[in-house]
This record gives structure tokens, sequence and C-alpha cells, in this order.
């Protein structure tokens, strides 16, 4: 190549390069408030997605450390339900062949005093742990202290939490008893989990315990398969215990948090789209303004290719300051999120986990990725629009009215509709509601593609007003309704999700409200403690209870859970006292087998809730077989009802019942019916009295159980509320932009009509009547298609990510205010927009052709 191609070369590419700077430059200098709306809307979405994404994997990794930290080098792990199992299956196991070394466990959550959590107390034999568990291994100055009955140790995270150290006594409540414990030094770990560890022959003794175990932690011998051990010693395992690898346990508790974390991460990628409809908006208002600009430069030799590639550079660049500036924020989101909520973002999942942040460089790329490809997609149909203009046509005054013409076929539209609804009968994947995300979508896109069709048809509705500014204002949209659609698509899609998110959170929360109602009929609710497993009635506790002045009922219940799949959470047993006759009518059924008459030698009854229907499969009228007391007892599923407490399942039995199958009579909860008028303070000291539990007994009325249930409901929404809101301040911020810049747009068209006699109050009027009618399409079509997506959100996703139902409630009050909201900031910015519009002079504006 000889040196005057080279420079030839060099001049083309250069000049090029001077035209692109020129073209984009001036665009974005033109158009600076609506290009900062859009890098802000893609900023939001990377930002919102990007810290979930953070606090997951932080979470997530912490957990599984402290779970891996407490397993320590242990192959194969024993568990069982809650309450333990025979600790004589410890001794065949140790003499297994196969097993190195056989290490017990008995896991405790103690109450401690004047604290409202519990601790975690591992009793564990130090001769055995230190070759399984090192990480529970006490660090005592006199090594005695580690076989003294009265010693605890605690874990730096322990410590600080409770704020003691070796010497000071820490007191925690068995039954109603406060047993002291001192601590007599710590453990070496580095997890954050705050736990204790103590001898495990102290630990039965001191928690009532004795002959039990929670777990046996296994190291198998050399070349030994633990596939083929797992087998071979589960068929040996009493009812309700299993043997699996003790990544198992803590994979069963992240996979109860996927469905909450995987809808968070939806709704971020929902605000990414809006982003991206904020950015096509933009782009194909301002392709419109610049149609001249674009038609001179195709005269002058540019090709579509080159123009089109063009103007993806601006939504390239866009899209990546917009992700940068949402990593930035992400992290910054994640941080307090973490501080303020804590790992579990209010749900319950991680409670106790304080993670750190790590960035991943590669999930930074992903979603850096995602919010160019959305402003990239954002951008390529208004360029392609661009590109196939006919030059000699944009170079006319006026050309800039052109309507985007429709970018699919109405039946396309249609078609996505009833592939939606297809789609939200489809079942679950993996457990998740793919098709449901999948028909949101296939509802949100098919409604944007009939959006020419829609806004044509509800303009065509009213009739012609008799006022020339109204008249002119139909008119105007009747003509434009492209550039009307383009108007739309942002707002109808927040307000659409903000619609479904709202029906949908409000029917949860009232139904919750109902539920709450429902299960708690008594008038004073009393627990032996306010957590943990270590506090509870006896039988003469329970003897004590009767006789109380102004009580007219009293009925008990246990709390324990049962491990019947090591791949899933232990479910939880409730074993309560049930109206004689009609034990069904104190559960909030949701379907009941049907009742044949009762034959001697017939399976006893249980009742179910959804998440166990859901989980393991079971129906109303069929048997189940459920591990009690190390034994295999069958009943009959007599109903499924309703549980918004346990994501994990549940199961009701009658009191009796339990209590003549496993000889537990201990009980967790009193439920008081109280006479007429009885005084519940009196009551309460009396009961502290009888029980001799000052300050040990924890007492709710229902209004008060209600109230923190609801409190914990908002708290575990709160970054459901934050997206949303993000969402429908995005749409109407959008809308505003784009009246903006339409009304901008049609400076000429004004000066027309200044010249043909209408005053400014008037046309202010016209672009007035104009916004209140797009607003109203807007809140019209989002609004219905909100509630299309929120019978999907409530009776497909929620159904599949959670395992229970709710009942349909539209919190109008909430959706009326939005709807005035949306309608004043439209008038408003039409009037702002008008004013400035028409602040130059009139002849100016008809002679300004570009």
């Amino acid at each position: 190549m000889t040196d005057g191609a080279i420079t030839a070369g060099a001049a083309r590419v250069s000049a090029h390069v001077s035209i692109l700077g020129a073209t984009i430059g001036g665009a974005f200098r033109r158009n600076r408030a609506r290009l900062a709306l859009s890098v802000l809307a893609i900023a939001l979405g990377v930002a919102l997605g990007f810290a979930v994404q953070l606090i997951n994997q932080a979470a997530i990794g912490e957990f599984a450390g402290s779970m891996a930290t407490l397993s320590g080098n242990a192959d194969l792990e024993v568990r069982g339900p809650r309450a333990g199992f025979d600790e004589a299956l410890f001794v065949n196991l140790a003499l297994d062949a196969d097993i190195a070394v056989a290490s017990p466990v008995l896991e405790v959550d103690a109450r401690i005093k004047g604290r409202d959590d519990a601790l975690t107390i591992l009793g564990v034999d130090v001769f055995r742990a230190g070759a399984v568990t090192p990480a529970l291994l006490p660090d005592a100055a006199d090594p005695l202290d580690a076989l003294r009955a009265d010693r605890v140790f605690l874990s730096p995270a322990a410590a600080a939490w409770l704020a003691l150290r070796a010497g000071d006594t820490v007191i925690v409540q068995v039954g109603l008893r406060e047993v002291p414990l001192m601590v007599a030094g710590m453990v070496q770990s580095a997890s954050s989990q705050p736990y204790a560890v103590m001898d495990i022959a102290g630990a039965q003794e001191r928690f009532d315990r004795i002959g039990r175990l929670t777990r046996i932690d296994l190291r198998l011998r050399p070349g030994v398969d633990a596939a083929t051990v797992r087998a071979r010693l589960q068929s040996g395992l009493p009812a309700g215990v299993a043997i699996a690898a003790p990544q198992a346990r803590a994979d069963a508790t992240t996979r109860m948090s996927r469905a909450y974390r995987v809808n968070l991460n939806v709704l971020a990628l929902v605000a990414l789209f809006t982003g991206g409809l904020l950015v096509f908006s933009t782009q194909a208002l301002s392709v419109v303004r610049r149609r001249a600009q674009f038609a001179l430069l195709r005269t002058l030799g540019l090709t579509r290719r080159r123009l089109v590639a063009m103007l993806l550079v601006e939504g390239v660049i866009v899209g990546a300051a917009g992700s940068l500036l949402g990593l930035l924020a992400g992290y910054l989101l994640a941080t307090l999120a973490l501080r303020y909520f804590g790992a579990d973002l209010g749900a319950g999942f991680f409670r106790g986990v304080a993670p750190n942040i790590a960035i991943d460089p590669l999930a930074a790329a992903v979603f850096a990725a995602l919010g160019i490809l959305a402003a990239l997609l954002g951008g390529l149909v208004p360029a392609l629009e661009a590109a196939h203009t006919a030059p000699a046509a944009a170079l006319k005054a006026g050309d800039d009215a052109i309507v985007f013409r429709p970018l699919a076929p109405a039946w396309t539209g249609v078609a996505l509709l009833l592939t939606a609804a297809l789609a939200a009968a489809l079942p679950p994947i993996l457990a998740l509601p793919l098709f449901g995300y999948l028909a949101i979508a296939l509802l949100l896109v098919g409604t944007l593609l009939l959006m020419p069709r829609l806004a044509t048809l509800l303009l065509a509705l009213p009739p012609t007003p008799r006022r020339v500014p109204a008249a002119l204002a139909l008119a105007q949209l009747r003509g434009t309704q492209g550039q009307t659609t383009v108007s739309l698509a942002g707002i109808v899609a927040s307000v659409s999700l903000m619609v479904a998110m709202a029906i949908m959170v409000g029917s949860f929360r009232q139904s919750l409200d109902d539920w709450l109602v429902r299960i708690l009929p008594a008038d004073l609710y009393v627990r032996s403690g306010a957590a943990g497993d270590s506090a509870f009635f006896g039988p003469a506790e329970q003897r004590k209870f009767t006789g109380l002045s102004g009580v007219r009922r009293v009925d008990f219940l246990r709390v324990q859970s049962l491990l019947l799949d090591s791949s899933q959470a232990r479910v939880v047993l409730l074993a309560r006292d049930l109206p004689a006759g009609n034990p069904a009518r104190a559960l909030p059924l949701v379907a009941e087998a049907p009742a044949p008459a009762h034959v001697d030698g017939d399976p006893p009854q249980v009742w179910i809730s959804e998440a166990f229907a859901d989980l393991f499969g079971y129906a109303p009228g069929r048997a189940i077989t459920l591990p009690l007391a190390g034994r295999a007892v069958t009943f009959v599923v007599a109903g499924v009802w309703r549980d918004y407490a346990r994501q994990q399942g549940a199961i009701v039995m009658e009191r009796a019942l339990y209590v003549s199958l496993t000889g537990d009579e201990a009980v967790n909860d009193a439920a008081l019916t109280l006479e007429a008028g009885t005084n519940i303070a009196r009551l309460r000291h009396e009961l502290e009295a009888r029980l001799g539990a000052t300050g040990q007994l924890t007492f709710a009325e229902p209004g008060e159980i209600r109230a923190i249930s609801l409190r914990i409901f908002d708290r575990t929404f709160a970054v459901t509320y934050a997206l949303e809101a993000a969402a429908v301040g995005l749409g109407l911020v959008g809308l505003s932009s784009s009246f903006g810049a339409l009304v901008f747009a049609r400076r000429r068209e004004f000066g027309m009509l200044r010249h043909l006699g209408l005053t400014k109050a008037q046309i202010a009027g016209m672009l007035a009547t104009e916004g209140l009618l797009v607003s109203g399409i807007g809140l019209i079509v989002g609004m219905g298609l909100g509630w299309l997506m929120s019978l999907v959100l409530i009776f497909v996703v929620n159904r599949q990510s959670f395992h229970w139902s709710m009942d349909l409630h539209v919190p109008w009050t909430t959706l009326l205010v939005l709807a005035g909201a949306l309608l004043s900031l439209a008038t408003a910015t039409t009037l702002v927009s008008a004013r400035a519009a028409m602040s130059g002079d009139a002849v100016r504006a008809v002679k300004d052709d570009w």
C-alpha cells in the first residue's frame, strides 16, 4: 500500500470519526436531560441486579463456609429429628469396619436469659471431635474444663454478640429453670456464626437430653466409597434418621431461599427492561428530531449501515455509562442492605450470618453486559427506522411528525398473549416458576406490540369536543399514534409492574392478616421462651394452668421437627389440642378429604400444609408414613391447610395422639380463652407466680402477634417495595421526558397555531388535554395489563415459588392515588413544556426547518 493510499485512508477514518463525534456530541448536548434519565434507568436495573447478586453470593458463601466449619472433615453425617435420636446408634456406627471415627453431637438452640434470640450450643466428645471437627475443639486454659458439665466455650462471634469473656457466666433456660454456665474460654473459629461448645455429657445432663443425639459425624477409612457406605448404613437406621454428605444440609437451606433470590433478580431484570424502554423512547424521539440531519448525511454519502452503527454507538455509550454507574451503586446498595436488612434481605433465610462483600469480576461483567445490551436493543428499532427513511422525504419541513410504523403485525401481539396464557398453565421447572416468568414477559411484550392498535381504539371512543384546544389535542393524538406509542411504552411497562406488584403484595398481606385471625382464636398466648428449643412446659407446669381465674379454656401446642428427606429441610410437626368432633374447624383448610365412616383400625388423621403437599406430593385421602419416636407410623391425610409461617412444610396432628405415640408430654405454647372482662395484666402476674417463672414467659395477645407478623411481612417486602417505587418513578419521569421532547419538536406547529389566532393559554390547554389523554391511556392499558400480571404472580409464581396460596385483593386506594399522581404529573409536565416551547418568537418557529 502506497503512502498516498494510507494517507487517504487515514483521512477517511478521520472524517468518519469527526462526523460521528459531531453528530453524537450534538445529540447528547441537545438531549442532556433525557439521556441522563436513560443512563439512570440502565444504572438502576444494573445496580439492583448486581446488589442482589452480591448479597446472595456473600450470604450463601458465608453460610456454606460456616456449615463446612461445623461439619469439619466429616465424609458423612447422620441426622434425625430436631428432638434427637437414641445414642445407642452411635455405638453401632463407631464399631462399623468402614468408619474410622464417629463423633457424636448434641445440638440445642438455647434461650439466653434477657435475649430474644437463641444461641446454638453444641455438645461434643472432645476426644473424637478433634479428628473430625477440629473447629469445635475448645481452647481451654485448664484441659479438664472441656469435660466439666457446667463449662461452655464461645465462638468469637458469640462472645461479641453476648459481650462475654472467659470467666463470665451465661444463663440459659431449660424448661422453666435457669441453668448457669461458666464461659471457660473460646473456640478458635473464623466463622461469623455465633455458637458455643461444651462437653456432650454435660449438655445431655443440663438440657434434659440424657441418651439423645442430634447428629453423628463420620470419618471413613481411606479407600472406602462414601456412596456405598451410605447406602448400606441407611437401611439399618431408625425411621426418621438419615445419612448424607454434610453438604446436603447446606443445600437444603439454600434451596429454600432460592425462589426468593430468583424473584428479586427477576424484578431487577424488569427494572433493566424498563430502562431499555426508556432508552428506546429517548432514541426514538431523538431520531424523529434529527431526521433531516440524517437525511442530509445520507445525501452526502453516509451509508445506511454506518448510520445504524452510529446510532447504536449512542446506545452503547448510554449503556456503558449506566452500567458503570450501576455497578458502583450496586456495591453501595449491597453494603447498605447488609447493614440494615441483613444477609437475608428481610426474608429470614440466613439470619445470624454476617458476610463480607467480595466483588466477582465475572458477575460484574455479566451485569455490565446486560446493561449495555438493554440500551443497545432499546436503540436498535429507532436506528433501523432512521436508516430506512427516504432522504428526500425526510428533508422536508414537518417530517418529524411522521408516525413510526408498528413493529409487528397485530396478530403477533395477540399470539404472544395467547402463548402467555398457555405458559402460565405449565408446571415449574427445578422448583422454579420459569414458565410463570415467561408468561409475564410475554404479556408485557405482547401488549406493547399492540399499543398502536390499542391507542387507536381508545382514542376513537371519545366524541370530538366543542372546545377548540381539546378538539385539536384529540385530533393531534389520533393523527400521531406512533409518537403516542413511543411515549407510552415506558409508562405502560412501569405502571403495569407497579399495579401487578401492588395487587400481589396487597393480596398477600390481606390474606396473611385473614390467616392470622383464623389461627389465633384465643385471647392470650403464652410461650415458654421467646426463641430456641430448650424452654418448655412440663406436665407439672401444664397442670398449673388449670383453675386460673377468668380462664375458660386452655389449649396446648407442642412444636417438633421431623426429617423426612435428607435433601430437604426438616418439616415442622405441630401437635395441638383441636376441637372435639370437628378438628379441622381450627385450621384454614384449602382442601379436604371426603369423610368416610370411621372404622376401628383405620389410620389416624393428620393435616398437611400446602408447602408439604407440594414438596412431598401428598393429597387429601392419601396414606402417609411419619417417623415418630424412631418408629414409622401410618396416617391418612385428612386435609391441606394454608400456612404462611413454615415454607419447609408442616403437619398438624392431635396432641393426645402425639403423646400416645411418642410419650412426649412437654409443650411449648399455651392458648388461653378468657371469660369476658378478665383482667389480662392480673392474669399474667398470677400465672408467673404459679409457675415461678417471672420474666421467663412470653405473653402475646392476638393483636400483638398480628402487628409483629405484619411488620415482619413489610420488612420482607421492603426490597420489593423499593424496586416497585424505582420502576414507577422511572416510568413517570420517562413519560415527562417524552412529553417534553414531543412538545419541543412541535414548535413550528405552535407557531402556526399562534399565527392562526390561538392564544398561549389555548395552546397550553391543548397540551394539557393531550397529557391527560395519553396518561389516561397509559393508566387504562397499564392497569389492565398489571391486573393480568398480578394473576400470574398470585396464582402461578408465588404458588410455585413458595407453595402457598392467597386470595385476590385489589388495593383500590393505592391504585387511585397512583392514577391521580400520574395524571397530575402528566398535566404539569405538558404545561411546563408548553411554556418552554412557546417562549420564542412564533415567526422564527415557523421558519425553522431543522
